[in-house]
């Protein structure tokens, strides 16, 4: 809580004398007024859920598809070689350069948004899947061999378990590509979401609009990470009571 009155007061404290000739940076209090009339007008609420809905449709799938190819690349040298190759040549791509090459193929419609969300979330995601399943003690999987697991008991109950904190660290660095490739993709075409929004606003100089806009999308990117941070302890609490 200190932090966030500490970094209002520097901002206020900015806004006031670095910034006061030009006027560019506006106050706490402009941007706590143009918070109130956006939500209470129902606009900021109108641009947040596309936004909001893009962003979980593109992380979700984006997930859900690169853990079980994480798992295949790490668990099947076949998979590896024959895959790997393509994941690393994309990932040094960032997603906003695939921009017009999407925009032909697929149009600019939602598909287009969600498709490079999904490309966001999922590259890192699934390398760091890849890497969870690599980084498994041998000793554990020995150990488990040597009680009688077959390969699936050996997959579920040891290689699973010891990814799941690879796994979540890769979706947080997702969800935040995921909001950044967002914003930068309704930038380009959209018609609604917070990046559209920030967009005209910039065209009017409305710059406590922008600073509502970039503050919305702070919150949300907040509250999905703590919720994966909620899910991570629940399903890692082995970690804690390891450590002990």
């Amino acid at each position: 809580m200190g932090s966030v009155v500490a970094g209002i007061a520097l901002w206020w404290l900015l806004a006031a004398t670095v910034f006061a000739a030009q006027g560019d940076l506006p106050t706490p209090p402009q941007v706590a007024d143009a918070a109130v009339r956006l939500a209470s007008s129902g606009e900021l609420w109108r641009n947040v859920e596309p936004s909001l809905v893009r962003v979980l449709a593109g992380f979700l799938i984006g997930v859900a598809v690169a853990i079980p190819v994480g798992f295949l690349m790490g668990w099947y040298r076949l998979a590896r070689g024959l895959m790997e190759p393509w994941i690393q040549f994309f990932r040094t791509i960032p997603p906003l350069a695939l921009t017009p090459m999407v925009i032909i193929f697929v149009g600019i419609g939602e598909s287009a948004k969600i498709f490079l969300i999904f490309l966001a979330s999922f590259l890192s995601t699934v390398i760091a899947t890849f890497q969870g399943v690599r980084s498994v003690e041998l000793t554990l999987i020995k150990a488990a061999r040597v009680l009688g697991a077959g390969d699936w008991t050996v997959f579920r109950r040891v290689a699973v378990p010891a990814s799941l904190p690879y796994i979540f660290t890769g979706a947080r660095i997702g969800l935040g590509s995921s909001w950044a490739t967002l914003v930068a993709a309704e930038l380009v075409a959209a018609s609604s979401g917070l990046g559209h929004f920030m967009e005209i606003s910039a065209q009017y100089y409305e710059t406590a609009d922008i600073v509502v806009a970039i503050i919305a999308i702070g919150l949300l990117g907040f509250v999905m990470d703590r919720v994966l941070l909620a899910v991570q302890a629940r399903l890692t609490a082995w970690e804690s009571t390891r450590a002990e």
